[in-house]
């Protein structure tokens, strides 16, 4: 895990992710490797006996999704009992580049995937989800601005009556980074693992609310993006 950071904006996170990619060549697949590999080593901490705990990882469409499928692909690979929800159609995300890429991944190793189309497919998922252990948010990344709007509006109101820890995937799907504030509604996460440095909404409004124990971790992004001078 990182040394503590200064908290950083949606737009200065995206100007790091881009430098990273673009300046410094490392291909965005890498990063979205090790982002997911983070997470699912924090789960493993939490889990006693890895082959009788069932994890339900939420995935969104987009790199927060794509996290999700490489934390999938390392539990799985642990002997952890998973299963992967899709906020949208598979077909939808097979296109959508390094997000893609390994949820074909997860197609080939023939890991539990289930699409979630609608209100009622919320509804429903909301009482599979108790017979989990844990639940993983990859829902929304920092990348969301507007409300969030139905079907979803009703998944993450149903994630949140379980009861159930839920770790959430660089922020809690719903929390407005900079703002703290959630859009409609938001994700309670028990812990939030964070990558690069903690967002600035953690600490702003009710924040805190949201995140639970907060976790950031490093993906290998160069070290001069995020101090620099250091």
């Amino acid at each position: 895990m990182a040394e503590n950071r200064k908290a950083l904006t949606r737009d200065e996170i995206r100007e790091i992710d881009r430098k990273a990619i673009e300046e410094y060549g490392i291909p965005g697949i890498i990063l979205m490797e090790n982002a997911g590999r983070n997470v699912a080593e924090e789960i493993l901490n939490l889990i006693e006996v890895p082959h009788s705990s069932r994890v339900a990882l939420i995935c969104g469409k987009g790199n927060n999704g794509g996290d999700g499928y490489v934390i999938a692909r390392h539990l799985y690979n642990k002997d952890v009992d998973v299963s992967v929800f899709l906020t949208t159609g598979i077909y939808n995300i097979l296109s959508d580049g390094d997000a893609g890429i390994n949820l074909q991944i997860l197609l080939n190793m023939n890991v539990k995937i289930k699409e979630l189309k609608n209100v009622h497919d919320m509804i429903a998922v909301g009482k599979e989800l108790e017979e989990y252990d844990i639940i993983v948010d990859a829902i929304f990344g920092t990348g969301l601005r507007g409300e969030v709007r139905e079907p979803i509006k009703t998944l993450i109101k149903k994630i949140n009556e379980t009861g159930l820890p839920v770790i959430s995937v660089d922020i809690p799907s719903g929390l407005h980074c900079d703002e703290g504030t959630a859009l409609g509604i938001a994700v309670k996460a028990t812990k939030t693992v964070s990558f690069v440095a903690p967002k600035v909404g953690f600490f702003r409004e009710g924040g805190k609310e949201y995140t639970g124990e907060v976790l950031v971790c490093d993906i290998s992004v160069p070290k001069e993006l995020i101090i620099p001078g250091d």
